[in-house]
């Protein structure tokens, strides 16, 4: 039995185990900061924020069902930016065209998320508040009041 034991570890003691040096991606490139969005696609071109709105404005309003739906929010959140009340509009609208309640409240959680700051948010209210009270999305806030 012991003869098996030495036999099993000279096998191990032989096994060499490459060692793999992975140079992170970060470190070979530089990128500067840009006013353009950056554009997944073949072509890797960048794409301003007006063409940005514009996309995903065509976007929202092709949306027939809700996987549609909250594949566009999660690709337009995505972005290191914050959408314009424009695309937010056409969000909403295609939220309510497919019967979608949850992602309607869900994109001003979104909002709250990518701003900056607390008048930011509040802006956005302003400007968003006739499509909100047409549609009849009322804001998490409003329905689950924080308790002080």
């Amino acid at each position: 039995m012991s003869f098996v034991r030495a036999a099993t570890r000279a096998g191990r003691l032989s096994v060499k185990v490459p060692t793999y040096r992975a140079t992170p991606i970060a470190w070979q490139t530089q990128r500067a900061f840009s006013q353009s969005v950056a554009r997944y696609s073949d072509s890797h071109a960048e794409e301003t924020f007006e063409e940005f709105t514009a996309r995903y404005e065509k976007e929202f309003d092709k949306v027939n069902d809700v996987f549609e739906l909250q594949r566009n929010l999660n690709n337009c959140f995505a972005y290191d930016l914050v959408p314009s009340p424009s695309v937010i509009t056409a969000a909403l609208r295609a939220a309510r065209r497919v019967n979608d309640f949850p992602s309607a409240v869900r994109v001003f959680e979104g909002i709250k998320f990518k701003v900056e700051n607390k008048s930011q948010y509040e802006e956005y209210l302003q400007e968003l508040e006739p499509i909100r009270e047409e549609l009849g999305v009322p804001l998490k806030e409003f329905m689950y009041p924080e308790e002080k």
